[in-house]
């Protein structure tokens, strides 16, 4: 099966950069043109390039954990480049969580983030609709997902929640069902409205198959409906906008994540450099180079592991 197959699940098929870059190859339209790019330059771990920046921008998903399952070595890894005098900070899509949520989660992790060092995408969507004229939002999210004063009606399957709403958010797509997506598409065939989408993921690497993220959804909605979403998080510039606002200076950084479409991509959108974790991740045990050369998004470093 290819990618949104299945019950929930993405399962591998033999492409050879892997079925998830084949989902972001297709939608690339959508996405901000690549730069020229770097030089792919190959090393083992982050510590081979600790003493060229300053300020390390780190993806969560594939390079500190997988699922729930930290990544050997991460923990150690940030701790090192905080004791050299690093700043490290959490750039991630993961807008389902409340932020304390995920404080609670690198906690037990031991990775010892503050909570300013976590930027996300919530974040990013919370702050572009800070001035928008007051909407009735109803959102694509999960029970506990604090959202109640941003969207108040969480979408389920009544029909009449989808056609009351003036405007949609795509956050959270944990409990997000193919008959919740054909009612969302019904709803909008008949009266679009906008569609603001908090994580632009496609997927997201977990312990047993990929997770299917509500860039999945978007993307496919836009096909269906002719609705364009709204993106916001990696690889779109707000997200980096926040996290050089904790940073205080985008100069001697660099973006590091296991995506070329969202976090190699997206650094290069912010003008910083990038490094591809691909021992973990969506590139695990596919062809880095093929994906390198078919997307055309060259990373400045080709790690091993973080």
């Amino acid at each position: 099966m290819g990618l949104g197959q299945g019950p929930g699940r993405d399962h591998l098929s033999a492409s050879p950069a892997g079925p998830i870059f084949d989902a972001y190859h297709a939608v690339r339209a959508r996405l901000p043109r690549p730069t020229a790019g770097g030089a792919c330059t190959p090393v083992d771990t982050l510590a081979d390039i600790a003493d060229r920046f300053d300020t390390f921008l780190l993806d969560a998903f594939g390079v500190l954990n997988v699922g729930e399952t930290p990544i050997p070595g991460a923990r150690d890894r940030v701790h090192a480049l905080r004791d050299a005098g690093k700043r490290v900070l959490i750039v991630s899509n993961a807008a389902g969580l409340p932020h304390a949520a995920l404080m609670e989660k690198y906690d037990g992790m031991g990775m010892g983030f503050a909570p300013e060092d976590v930027i996300t995408s919530r974040m990013a969507l919370t702050n572009a609709l800070a001035d928008a004229p007051p909407t009735r939002w109803a959102a694509m999210a999960t029970s506990g997902a604090g959202l109640e004063d941003l969207a108040p009606t969480l979408l389920r399957d009544d029909p009449a929640a989808y056609d009351a709403a003036e405007g949609f958010l795509l956050i959270g797509s944990a409990d997000w069902t193919d008959a919740r997506q054909a009612l969302l598409e019904a709803s909008l065939r008949a009266h679009p409205r906008p569609v603001h989408v908090g994580n632009p993921d496609i997927a997201a690497p977990r312990e047993d198959a990929p997770s299917r993220e509500p860039g999945h959804w978007a993307h496919r909605l836009a096909d269906a409906t002719g609705v364009a979403p709204v993106f916001h998080g990696k690889p779109f510039a707000g997200i980096y906008d926040l996290a050089f606002a904790r940073s205080g200076d985008a100069g001697r950084t660099v973006m590091v994540g296991d995506s070329l479409h969202t976090d190699i991509l997206g650094a290069q959108v912010a003008g910083v450099a990038s490094a591809l974790i691909t021992s973990h991740g969506i590139l695990r045990d596919h062809d880095v180079a093929a994906g390198i050369a078919l997307s055309g998004i060259r990373p400045d470093y080709v790690v091993r592991t973080t």
